[in-house]
């Protein structure tokens, strides 16, 4: 009867992790498509006029090059708020199954999965540890995928250093960056770009495991926990 209960409380996870490793590839792309328009910008130099942002609420009307790096900044955002909702769609599938593979509830509830990543200082650790705790309910005979720790910490480092999902500076704030010290910029897109690819491989990673768990309830009728019927 478990056995017949834990398999029904289960649901694939191919195609939400597939859509999840696109979304992580998209917002690969867009981080990429920002930091060539910001060599770009860099390479122009900055116009006579001084920065779009003149100060005082005056701003100077944008070149062509800058005009175009507003359109691929707000694609770049675009890109990120998809890949978040396909990520969290993908994070709550897989923690489901994790929680009928093993009839345990996961450390941490629902409610973190989303304010985990705004709280200040729990957005440090949070979100891997949510992910760590899923994989070891769900399979807890598997070791946790390196690539897991290398997404996370990539994305901190992309974060924390400025033009991340934290970052404060308008868009203009980065042109003008980009035209006196494009160095940190480029540096902080290369470690999001780093962690998309890192994503894609740890979505992919996390669900063959879940994916090899639910064959063997299938095949075996292992009972939640683990134990074989």
């Amino acid at each position: 009867m478990k056995d017949q209960i834990a398999e029904a409380a289960l649901h694939p996870v191919r195609t939400t992790a597939r859509c999840a490793v696109a979304a992580f590839v998209l917002v690969g792309a867009a981080w990429t498509a920002r930091a060539g328009w910001q060599i770009r910008l860099a390479a122009a130099g900055q116009p006579s006029s001084g920065p779009p942002d003149q100060g005082g609420g005056r701003h100077r009307p944008l070149t062509a090059l800058e005009d175009a790096y507003h359109i691929v900044s707000s694609l770049g955002d675009a890109a990120t708020v998809l890949c978040a909702i396909a990520f969290l769609m993908w994070l709550g599938r897989v923690r489901d199954n994790a929680r009928a593979l093993s009839s345990q509830q996961p450390r941490y509830s629902w409610p973190w999965a989303y304010l985990g990543w705004i709280i200040p200082i729990a957005n440090l650790w949070v979100p891997r540890a949510l992910i760590a705790d899923i994989h070891r309910i769900g399979a807890p005979e598997r070791p946790l995928p390196r690539v897991v720790n290398w997404w996370w910490a990539l994305w901190l480092v992309g974060m924390v250093s400025g033009v991340g999902l934290m970052y404060a500076d308008s868009t203009d704030e980065v042109i003008a960056r980009a035209y006196t010290d494009v160095g940190p910029l480029l540096a902080a897109d290369a470690a999001l770009v780093g962690a998309a690819v890192a994503g894609a491989l740890m979505v992919r990673a996390l669900s063959a495991v879940q994916e090899d768990r639910m064959e063997e309830v299938s095949r075996h009728g292992a009972a939640p926990g683990g134990q074989a019927a």
